[in-house]
């Protein structure tokens, strides 16, 4: 498992209200063996919720190492810690962040980018990163590329494949 990736992530929330609904189900029931295994659901939800929230945060310099090496989940996670960035008000960051994945080859990072650098500078300057996505399939990039498209409009030039 890649850095700050552990099992069990969301599995203590959902846990915890299922142990509830079984321990519930085992006291109508008058089932013993119901509530045995709902303190075992609470617990298990408990220990797993108590791991995630002491869990060391993802390193962006060693996702960015191991997204280099190949590791497509590390990609992913930077792509996420790019996107939570953007999203609190940190676009240097972000951008930061998605060139890192960019480099590691994520077409999703490469549209993101190209997102970025439009709010920032405008539908020109965003270009050959969406020219990038659409070249390696990305569906909503190539749709700009088309003769009629944001980025093709009159037809002169040649779209993406």
């Amino acid at each position: 498992m890649g850095p700050g990736v552990g099992p069990g992530r969301g599995l203590g929330y959902f846990l915890l209200p299922a142990g509830g609904a079984l321990s519930l189900t085992g006291v109508v029931t008058g089932s013993g063996t119901l509530i045995s295994l709902s303190w075992i659901m609470w617990v298990l939800g408990i220990l797993l919720v108590l791991g995630n929230r002491y869990r060391r945060p993802a390193d962006p310099r060693e996702l960015a190492a191991a997204a280099a090496a190949g590791d497509a989940r590390a990609v992913r996670r930077l792509r996420t810690l790019a996107l939570t960035a953007r999203a609190e008000g940190r676009p240097e960051t972000a951008e930061r962040l998605l060139r890192q994945a960019v480099k590691a080859g994520d077409t999703e990072s490469m549209w993101e980018l190209g997102r970025l650098v439009e709010q920032r500078e405008g539908l020109a300057a965003a270009r050959p990163w969406f020219r990038m996505a659409a070249e390696r399939g990305h569906a909503v990039a190539k749709r700009l590329f088309r003769p009629g498209g944001a980025l093709h409009p009159d037809g002169a030039e040649d779209p993406a494949p």
